[in-house]
């Protein structure tokens, strides 16, 4: 892509254009999925990265400043976004430890189970909260194992469309369960 072909494509995202977008989104995407997979080391996290980058690029669209190239503007956000989560990650591994090696956390199976059941249930109730479409898309894939494509062949969508609504899906989720985020992760792994 040429500089002033991406200045254009640039300008006409920021003042809204969801094709400009697009256009932007298929350009990089690949490349950033596995520019975030050096960090991550996993498809589906880095995937979720960029989709995060992506949507919040739309999201801020209005306020949002570009001093470098595009391209040197997403790679920075991704480089960002996958320390931020490898960060995250090793505190969720030292509360793993933790919880691992301490006895009575071992032994209070009890207490253990209420907080599990109540967890589910606030992830249910948050999963209910979604907007119908993007509640299916997350359901499909998350408790049913589909792939992106396999969910839009099922639900005449494009894999593009299923991205978008997961990243929104996952965006709620986060926003939804954010008081709970690394205990549900503890117990989704032990």
């Amino acid at each position: 892509m040429f500089r002033g072909e991406e200045n254009s494509l640039v300008q006409r995202m920021l003042g809204g254009d969801d094709a400009a977008f697009s256009a932007i989104f298929k350009r990089y995407y690949l490349d950033l999925v596995l520019f975030a997979g050096t960090f991550v080391r996993n498809r589906q996290a880095a995937e979720e990265i960029v989709q995060d980058v992506f949507i919040r690029l739309w999201e801020n669209r209005g306020s949002v400043v570009i001093n470098s190239s595009l391209r040197s503007f997403l790679l920075k956000s991704i480089q960002n976004k996958c320390i931020d989560a490898i960060r995250h990650l090793k505190i969720v591994d030292g509360y793993q430890t933790k919880l691992q090696n301490h006895p009575v956390l071992i032994e209070n199976d009890t207490e253990n189970y209420i907080l599990y059941s109540e967890l589910e249930d606030d992830l249910k109730k948050a999963i209910e909260k979604l907007p119908e479409d993007i509640g299916k898309i997350f359901l499909l894939n998350r408790f049913e194992g589909l792939t992106y494509p396999e969910i839009a062949g099922q639900l005449n969508l494009t894999v593009r469309m299923v991205e978008i609504r997961m990243g929104k899906a996952l965006a709620l989720l986060k926003h939804y369960l954010k008081d709970y985020l690394i205990t549900i992760f503890l117990l989704t792994i032990m």
